[in-house]
């Protein structure tokens, strides 16, 4: 059997939708896109721009964009109603067999206002997957949460990437639905350069790389990263790379303030991700909620433990004390204790380095994880 062909039946064409803004769920979707192309699938991407890290170089990936008007009459441009127009004309014209759409509102929704202009032979099923936002952020929300509601109800399946997250979901939303829960995955590319051009680039010696990723947003909890790393000693033994998918600059005077403007290198906006992950030494993520954290997975992947708050999705990717080390979400007295213990005995942290990444390539590969949403699709399907 050709082994880019799935084993539970033919070919889809599927269509999906995210934000294209770096973040997990765009990351996700992209590379899920990609994998889904590799196995032989039609993959249409919907946006109003391409994915932040999709490749567009297999011939079964196409990209559709969203043209949105500012048209005088709406105080704001809509994205809505021509995202969902874009999706019925690509539904109908390439015939899919699945929208998968990655959060609810606006997708979801977008996904059947799209089906419902089409004649019942054209409706592809529609498959809502929960990253967070959704039920965390808008389910709380009085204006937002009867959309969620309505979007979850009426897709053909619904999925989340933690088992915090569906609980959640069915708690915040009083969902009853089936939700199913499939985790994150990463699939690293091959980096472009060497460790030790990346650590020459970033100004590095004998240091220990500290990491983190992330878009930056309010959860993320920035002040207690850079207030963790500011209690580390001695300061002359790590410095921290900070890839950040967003704009660093409201951060800087916190930084200064800490006197860490020696200690601390930021890179925005890179795509290149694995070229910094081969060459970080032990990661850092002080968030107060989490889905799953897509940034711990990818540390992974490169052997790279990160000690992280133990919240939300973030204990069903790090195995205590075994694949990674959890703190109190705040301490951060404790948090610099356990990065000080790691850079102070690297063979524990070499240990924990090689648990995370046999548990990566175990429990959230790709060849573990896609085909999960193959199976689902074809149960559609069928």
């Amino acid at each position: 059997m050709d082994a880019k062909r799935n084993l539970t039946g033919g070919p889809l064409r599927i269509g999906i939708t995210c934000y294209p803004s770096v973040g997990g769920s765009g990351v996700l979707a992209s590379r899920l896109g990609e994998e889904l192309a590799s196995r032989g699938h039609e993959v249409h991407f919907i946006s109003y721009e391409p994915p932040f890290q999709m490749q567009l170089k297999s011939a079964q990936i196409f990209f559709h964009p969203v043209v949105i008007n500012d048209y005088g009459l709406f105080k704001y441009p809509d994205y809505t109603l021509p995202l969902s127009v874009k999706m019925a004309e690509v539904s109908r014209d390439h015939k899919l067999d699945v929208l998968h759409l990655h959060y609810a509102v606006p997708h979801a929704t977008a996904a059947l206002l799209a089906r419902s202009m089409l004649p019942a032979e054209q409706r592809p099923r529609v498959v809502t997957t929960l990253h967070g936002t959704d039920t965390t952020l808008l389910g709380r929300d009085p204006g937002y949460r009867p959309a969620v509601h309505h979007a979850l109800t009426r897709s053909d399946a619904v999925t989340a990437v933690s088992e915090f997250l569906r609980r959640e979901t069915q708690q915040v939303l009083n969902f009853d639905g089936p939700i199913e829960v499939i985790h994150n995955f990463f699939k690293p590319q091959t980096p472009l350069r060497s460790r030790e051009e990346v650590r020459r680039e970033l100004g590095l010696r004998e240091e220990m790389l500290l990491f983190h990723s992330s878009n930056l947003r309010p959860l993320k909890r920035i002040d207690l990263l850079l207030e963790t790393v500011a209690r580390i000693r001695p300061r002359e033994s790590w410095k921290l790379l900070i890839l950040a998918g967003g704009d660093f600059s409201p951060y800087r005077s916190e930084m200064r303030r800490l006197g860490l403007e020696d200690q601390v290198i930021v890179r925005e906006n890179v795509r290149q991700i694995e070229d910094y992950l081969q060459a970080a030494d032990i990661g850092l993520f002080t968030s107060e909620s989490e889905s799953f954290c897509l940034s711990i997975l990818e540390a992974m992947c490169f052997a790279c433990p990160s000690i992280a708050s133990e919240v939300g999705g973030i204990p069903e990717v790090i195995q205590d004390q075994v694949t990674g080390l959890f703190v109190p979400f705040g301490d951060t007295e404790r948090m610099a204790m356990a990065a000080e213990d790691l850079v102070r005995n690297p063979a524990r942290r070499e240990a924990i380095g090689r648990a995370a990444q046999l548990r990566a390539q175990t429990e959230f590969s790709a060849n573990v994880i896609v085909p999960r949403y193959e199976a689902l699709y074809h149960r559609l399907c069928n």
